[in-house]
């Protein structure tokens, strides 16, 4: 009876290549790997054809499925390979590691107790890194990527290699000083006796897979009786499992992931084409950078990959790692830019791709329906971005619109909408869809709501909903609930926003809520969706809206009625986006009132503003506005602000109003110097928001006097040296106008 432990690093090449030359080698009877026991069931699912990998065995919690955690493995990885020579050689093959009835046990009580509901996922300790780094300096290395992707990835020698490994690793432990964390220690007290069972059950070859970190602990063991006290007293949780797609991107470091790697899209190619994993990574570069606009031809891919392999010759190295071909691509394409060198670490060392789990495999019901919904409406999950457009007046469009909304309210952002330029925004919507592995988990969650998309949003929606306490929520939920056709959840929403509307006094949530309402009653036509209810209660806001917004523009300081401004431009928007005249005219006679009184003088000018651009004022009571405006000596900021309110964004109103223009000519001209230089910052923020063409023109009525677009207008009488003195105050108001550009 003999033990053969093989040390690997999780997801490696080399180590992969290795191990399965070893299991030809050695043909053990029984395999045991690093891994969760709860998922031996699902071993046999990873021989079906249509098992593709990346893929992940997911253990959660079905009380509790946010916690959860991934074992994910790639076909460079080499518990897979010992897994796919178990299964095709019919020898029994089981995981060791500490169930995961224990780990989630101990995580969902820390959670109870600190009150967190976040990702429990627990991630590999990584005990051995400081270790590692030492052995990668000692060896002349700067890292441990570089020495371990040199020592073991690109080798090809097969038990020599694991006997190397175990020495290494075993001087690596003994150079610690302290001791093992609770949780390292269960889960080697554990493996441990998961291979005594097997060497009690007669086998007579077994191979054992882990990480190479553990190989001492378990080959030199203590007794039974010291596993079963470590092992005592652990808690326990009902725990299921599942395979589910995995991608390269999440095996990487920078995903977040305790035993990810540096580069698995050149690990793919490292073992997919081991002789040539230079010549085709060099080729997938080229291809990235010409995709991206840049220059790169076959000849930099000759030249780069010669310089490569000339560097790994200087290096003592049998052939190009991924650090010589970098160096070579700088080299050789980028010469002191860093950029392109930045999008290949981001795009092609990972290489993204997203595995694929057979239709078999045991899941909830919202993640199977999910699924079907897919393979229906041919939306195959993808990890790299893609983009669909849709067209909502046709049917199979509109089902994959709303699936979309769906997952999106159930917290699976699966695809993110794009403006559309060029067509008909109310009926194209232009999405960039990516698929990540993290949303098996959202689903699974999700599954609390329903067993199918349908019913899952439905019953999500009423409880967000019903646990709403701002009217604004429940208004955006009201849009969300079109998007989505959540048509049974209309009474539960329309109730609940009438009841905050009828309860809500304030100005600035009255006017948050039309928005969102106005694109329900807008897009409504467009989905084929009933909104005689949202219209009912839009009527009733409309005119809470139009009481309460005089009221609340008074007395307020600059910083509320800013807030307010942002507000009072959204609830216009959404009212002209309506075109009720009741509506209009309730609006226009509320911003009236917002002209007289104490009204705050930014939302009293953008209020003129406003009724003059709906035509409701003309520009003689305008003009008198604006004078009475400027001629507050008192508080010159005042007429400031009003200006600022009356102004911003548009300059087209001096440009094309003669009278306006001389009436801020005036004011500006009549300030003290002092008080000039105190208002000037807030008035160049005004002037500051006026399009260039418009600041261009101001520039040359500052300059000669006219406008193109003014008639023009005599000199006669004019004493141009008198003149000539405002045009210092006029260029420092609008800021420095280019010789050219008064020209022009």
């Amino acid at each position: 009876m003999a033990l053969h432990f093989f040390g690997i690093r999780h997801h490696g090449p080399g180590c992969a290549r290795s191990l399965a030359q070893a299991l030809q080698q050695l043909q053990p009877d029984a395999i045991l790997i690093e891994g969760p026991p709860e998922a031996d069931e699902l071993l046999p699912l990873s021989a079906h054809a249509e098992m593709r990998p990346p893929v992940a065995l997911l253990v959660y919690a079905p009380a509790m499925p946010q916690h959860a955690s991934h074992f994910p493995f790639a076909e460079f990885s080499p518990e897979w390979q010992a897994i796919q020579y178990g299964q095709a050689h019919g020898v029994p093959t089981r995981f060791i590691d500490l169930p995961m009835a224990h780990t989630l046990a101990a995580h969902m009580s820390v959670a109870a107790e600190e009150g967190a509901e976040g990702d429990s996922t627990p991630q590999p300790v990584q005990r051995s890194g400081d270790a590692m780094a030492q052995l990668a300096q000692a060896a002349g290395f700067s890292d441990f990527e570089t020495w371990w992707d040199h020592l073991v990835e690109q080798r090809h020698d097969s038990l020599e290699l694991f006997a190397a490994i175990e020495e290494m690793m075993s001087v690596a432990r003994k150079s610690l000083e302290e001791p093992l964390s609770p949780r390292e220690a269960q889960r080697e007290a554990h493996m441990r006796q998961m291979i005594r069972a097997a060497q009690k059950q007669g086998y007579e070859r077994i191979a054992v897979v882990c990480g190479a970190w553990h190989v001492p602990a378990l080959r030199d063991m203590p007794t039974a009786k010291h596993d079963k006290d470590v092992l005592s007293d652990l808690p326990k949780a009902k725990v299921a499992a599942t395979w589910t797609p995995w991608s390269y991107g999440r095996l990487s470091f920078d995903s977040g992931y305790g035993a990810g790697v540096q580069a698995p899209g050149w690990y793919h190619h490292l073992w997919n084409t081991p002789q040539s994993a230079s010549t085709y990574w060099l080729t997938d570069a080229v291809r990235l950078l010409r995709k991206n606009g840049l220059d790169a031809s076959s000849a930099h891919v000759i030249e780069a990959l010669r310089l490569s392999e000339s560097l790994a010759a200087l290096r003592d190295r049998p052939r190009a790692g991924l650090g010589e071909l970098l160096e070579s691509l700088q080299s050789v394409l980028f010469g002191d830019s860093e950029a392109p060198l930045r999008l290949i670490e981001r795009e092609l060392l990972v290489n993204d791709r997203l595995g694929t789990v057979p239709a078999e495999t045991p899941t909830l019901p919202l993640p199977a329906d999910v699924r079907q919904l897919q393979k229906s409406y041919r939306m195959a999950p993808r990890a790299d971005q893609q983009d669909l457009e849709l067209d909502l007046r046709q049917p199979k469009h509109m089902e994959k619109s709303v699936l979309l909304h769906r997952l999106s309210l159930l917290g699976i952002d699966w695809g993110r909408t794009r403006a559309v330029s060029g067509k008909s925004g109310s009926f194209h919507e232009k999405w960039v869809l990516a698929w990540e592995p993290d949303f098996e988990v959202r689903l699974i969650e999700a599954n609390v709501w329903g067993a199918t998309v349908e019913t899952a949003c439905n019953a999500r929606l009423i409880h967000l909903a019903r646990n709403a306490t701002r009217l604004a929520d429940v208004t955006g939920l009201a849009e969300q609930m079109l998007l989505a056709d959540a048509r049974h959840a209309v009474p539960e929403v329309m109730a609940r926003m009438q009841a905050l509307a009828a309860s809500t006094h304030e100005a600035g949530a009255l006017l948050e809520a039309l928005a969102p309402l106005a694109n329900v009653l807008r897009y409504g036509s467009t989905r084929n969706t009933d909104t005689a209810s949202v219209a009912q209660v839009m009527d009733g806001l409309v005119q809470r809206a139009c009481i309460a917004l005089p009221l609340a523009a008074r007395g307020i300081n600059e910083e509320a009625a800013q807030k307010l401004l942002q507000q009072l431009l959204q609830a216009n928007n959404a009212i002209g986006l309506l075109q009720k005249p009741e509506h209009r005219d309730a609006w226009l006679e509320a911003l009236e009132q917002c002209t007289r009184g104490q009204s705050n003088p930014l939302i009293a000018g953008r209020a003129v503003r406003i009724l003059l651009e709906q035509q409701r004022w003309q520009v003689a009571q305008v003009a008198q506005a604006l004078s009475l405006a400027c001629t507050n000596p008192i508080q010159p900021l005042s007429s400031a602000e009003w200006l600022e309110g009356f102004l911003q964004g548009s300059g087209l109103l001096l440009v094309m109003n003669e009278q306006l223009w001389q009436i801020l000519q005036a004011w500006v001209a009549g300030l003290p110097g002092e008080t000039f230089m105190e208002l000037l910052p807030l008035l160049r923020r005004t002037f500051a928001t006026f399009e260039a063409a418009e600041r261009r023109q101001l520039g040359q009525r500052v300059a000669t006097g006219t406008v193109a677009l003014a008639s023009a207008m005599s000199s006669a009488g004019t004493d141009e040296a008198r003149a000539s003195l405002v045009l210092p105050v006029l260029a420092a108001l609008l800021g420095p106008i280019e010789t050219n550009e008064v020209a022009a």
